[in-house]
């Protein structure tokens, strides 16, 4: 309580109108903020007077000319439902196949290919796990990897392929280069 002391102190002293203006019933209509404001307007008054040396802005970012953000969405061409479906089952299911053909190939303790819940999982024992999965609502193919972190992939038409949007890496180009980066040998999911 005593170090609660001073800051009630500092807002009772905040919450008294300054002596330049008379007090008057409650029925007061200047608000309370005014008074507040005015108050805090003196320097090194209020306990909060360290946030005015901060500035808040939302604004747009002077971003250089180099510097590229996520592509924009082009809502035209957001695939239907049963098309981002019929796309997203073909691509796990043959990720799938190959990456179980692949355990055979790759010597690794805790190698184990799981698809189940529209869930693909991929364990590569102490190298890490990958898990791929469908998000309906965003018709995207979410993936997380033990190297490059959680990724977004929209279908790119042009390129026929899944894209992430922020780098404009190919998911199967992406999860060739890790795989042969963790494993050591050269895979082909195309």
């Amino acid at each position: 309580m005593a170090s609660r002391l001073p800051l009630l102190r500092r807002i009772s002293k905040l919450l008294k109108p300054p002596p330049s203006i008379p007090v008057r019933s409650s029925h007061d209509s200047r608000p309370l903020l005014l008074l507040l404001l005015r108050q805090t307007s003196r320097p090194n008054d209020s306990p909060w007077s360290f946030a005015s040396s901060r500035s808040f802005c939302s604004g747009p970012l002077n971003l250089s000319q180099d510097s590229q953000g996520p592509a924009a969405i082009d809502y035209r061409s957001v695939l239907q439902e049963d098309e981002f479906h019929r796309l997203t089952n073909s691509t796990i299911h043959d990720l799938q196949e190959k990456l179980e053909e692949y355990g055979d190939i790759f010597q690794i303790d805790g190698f184990d290919v799981d698809y189940g819940n529209e869930v693909l999982t991929l364990k590569l024992g102490a190298l890490g796990t990958y898990v791929l999965n469908k998000q309906t609502p965003n018709r995207q193919i979410w993936l997380s990897s033990p190297v490059s972190g959680p990724s977004r992939f929209d279908w790119d038409h042009n390129a026929q392929a899944w894209v992430y949007r922020r780098t404009k890496a190919n998911l199967l180009k992406l999860l060739e280069s890790e795989l042969e980066q963790l494993c050591g040998e050269p895979v082909n999911l195309s």
